[in-house]
């Protein structure tokens, strides 16, 4: 559901990165933003309650090349990772263009890795996605923790479709830009078809 606009030559994207509250959703956009160029970039925002530090959509547009001329700026989103805001997820995902689901590699996390993804699954659905079709990858973060479950047991568990899958460690910077790339890819691709 990408956007033209045609007096500025751009085409905007949107990337939404979802998964388990505390998985390192936010962690990635900051990590992105903090390193891309200033002259490129809009401002990061946050939207935060007094209960709920997660409670965040991250803003960012990002130039990654172009598509029949015109210039391509990516919107990169968090979701808020517990279920309870499940209305202010489907709504962030309404328009979306790819995914970027970040797992919590904690073996106490597996259940709400697996929680997170039916939801994920569900609310593509009730938008109009599907899954399987749309541009998607897989981000293993927190692989520097002594209790982090082996990739190939995370791969067997949370792989839905062969997706692109990269380890991670987001608070150092690890498999962020990587994993950005790959859904990047599939976006552009996906434009360039139609």
């Amino acid at each position: 559901m990408s956007f033209i606009n045609y007096a500025a030559r751009e085409i905007n994207v949107k990337i939404v990165y979802y998964g388990p509250g505390l998985g390192g959703k936010t962690t990635n956009l900051q990590h992105i933003y903090e390193r891309s160029n200033p002259k490129q970039k809009g401002k990061l925002i946050s939207l935060a309650t007094e209960t709920d530090r997660t409670l965040f959509f991250d803003f960012l547009p990002l130039d990654l090349g172009s598509v029949r001329g015109f210039k391509t700026r990516f919107h990169l989103y968090t979701v808020p990772g517990q279920v309870f805001y499940d209305a202010s997820r489907k709504l962030i995902l309404k328009g979306v263009d790819g995914v970027v689901f970040v797992a919590d590699s904690q073996e106490v996390r597996m259940d709400a890795n697996v929680e997170s993804m039916r939801n994920l699954e569900v609310n593509l659905t009730e938008n109009g996605y599907d899954l399987k079709e749309i541009p998607y990858a897989l981000q293993l973060n927190k692989r520097d923790l002594p209790t982090a479950v082996p990739v190939e047991e995370m791969y067997r568990v949370l792989n839905f479709k062969g997706e692109p899958t990269f380890e991670a460690v987001a608070t150092e910077g690890r498999g962020v830009f990587e994993t950005l790339k790959a859904v990047a890819k599939q976006v552009l691709y996906e434009l360039r078809r139609r």
